[in-house]
């Protein structure tokens, strides 16, 4: 006998929200299967007001809303049983964040927490990643957004560290991070990496699973610090337009591919890695996992 249940994650981001649907099937005996049943995405750019003016514009909160009240009727007609939506960097930096909550909480029904940087990174880190993690080696994940990045070190499979950075694609585009914050990420890997012969890098978030797609690789093969950096140079090469174009990525993904490549790349430079894994998890995964485990 099988039992299955119905659990959803809402992902409010800087550069776009997420639903995610999961099937979770139960059997005496076995390990919990999670099995993806739907993932919307909406284009909300959150983080351009959030960094550069400090609030959510009027505009965005009724688009905001009219994608809760559909994430709503969603989760409605899939039989959802469970579910958490968590607001990340643009919601908490905006002075009026909090407002915002209650708006949707009014309109769409919708009940929002929104999360620190730190419990962002332990919330992405609870996901599943025995499969990737071998004991004997020592990973840096990186799970880029569009206001902030969570680096996580992990060393015989367990966490050694873990931090959030207010650099993400978004503040990037707008030319929103100092050199000083760079210079505080190289300063954080290299004394939280140094210690171990040898690091891979475990690569979060749209961006990098659209590199990783636009490879062709099979899922379990790592995409190399050579490749990386020879798509940064091929994507800067091409116009905004043409990303879109010939490259088919959407207008919301073509500008922010190049400075989140950027990020993944300094962050192998500066640990030695040599390769970066793409297992296509994110913190709408994360929900959902620490939900069924009562981690949150």
């Amino acid at each position: 006998m099988i039992k299955i249940k119905k659990y959803a994650a809402i992902d409010i981001g800087s550069n776009a929200m997420r639903l995610l649907i999961v099937n979770i099937v139960e059997q005496e005996g076995k390990e919990p299967q999670f099995n993806k049943s739907s993932l919307v995405r909406v284009p909300i750019r959150l983080g351009q007001e959030a960094f550069t003016v400090g609030e959510i514009s009027e505009e965005s909160i009724e688009r905001m809303s009219d994608a809760m009240k559909a994430f709503s009727l969603l989760m409605k007609v899939h039989k959802v049983e469970r579910y958490m939506a968590f607001a990340t960097s643009a919601m908490r930096e905006a002075y009026n964040g909090k407002e915002v909550v209650e708006i949707i909480k009014n309109q769409a029904d919708i009940e929002i927490e929104i999360i620190d940087g730190k419990k962002e990174a332990a919330i992405i880190a609870s996901t599943d990643l025995h499969h990737l993690l071998k004991t004997d080696q020592t990973y840096l994940f990186v799970d880029v957004g569009g206001g902030s990045t969570e680096f996580t070190v992990f060393s015989n499979g367990k966490i050694v560290n873990s931090r959030s950075f207010k650099v993400g694609t978004v503040r990037l585009l707008n030319d929103m991070v100092c050199e000083v914050v760079w210079e505080e990420i190289e300063k954080w890997i290299r004394a939280n990496t140094s210690d171990y012969e040898e690091v891979t890098l475990i690569g979060s978030g749209g961006n990098i699973n659209k590199l990783f797609k636009m490879s062709g690789k099979l899922q379990e093969k790592p995409l190399s610090y050579i490749y990386v950096n020879s798509q940064y140079a091929f994507l800067n090469s091409l116009s905004y337009e043409q990303r879109i174009s010939e490259l088919g990525l959407n207008p919301d993904r073509a500008d922010v591919i190049i400075p989140a490549t950027r990020i993944y790349l300094n962050a192998m430079k500066w640990s030695g890695a040599r390769n970066i894994y793409v297992p296509k998890i994110g913190l709408s995964d994360g929900i959902v996992k620490a939900m069924y485990f009562n981690k949150i």
